[in-house]
């Protein structure tokens, strides 16, 4: 992850082509870049190894500079290992993780949090 970060910082898209598994065994043909952002810094959140041996997710936030103030890429992407080389396969989510409810969720027949004394569906479930 961190040298897919800086090749993409320098220019490198060699280094990108051979890195992504879409691409490594196709013959290299230089493009230009059509973004050419300015990359500023890499934050990895958490990595992990995945149900196979040879498999990763790395969660990220690549940021860049957008006209004086900062913007941010952040993605789960998934990695590969094959003959000892780790290549990028694909990105699994874009955007920040999505939120988990931190308490159990209320059922319909359980006691209303509110504390009315009533069933949740003949209160609050009722009025939402």
């Amino acid at each position: 992850m961190r040298s897919r970060f800086t090749a993409h910082v320098v220019g490198d898209f060699l280094h990108l082509h051979r890195t992504y598994l879409g691409t490594a065994r196709r013959p290299y043909v230089e493009e230009p870049d059509p973004e050419n952002l300015p990359w500023t810094r890499l934050v990895v959140h958490h990595h992990e190894n995945g149900p196979k041996p040879d498999t990763a997710t790395v969660d990220f936030s690549a940021y860049f500079d957008d006209d004086g103030s900062e913007g941010v890429l952040h993605e789960k992407s998934e990695f590969q290992l094959i003959d000892g080389i780790w290549y990028y396969v694909r990105p699994l989510r874009t955007g920040p993780a999505p939120v988990k409810a931190t308490h159990p969720k209320v059922g319909r027949n359980d006691p209303c949090p509110c504390g009315s004394g009533k069933k949740f569906k003949q209160c609050c479930l009722k009025v939402a």
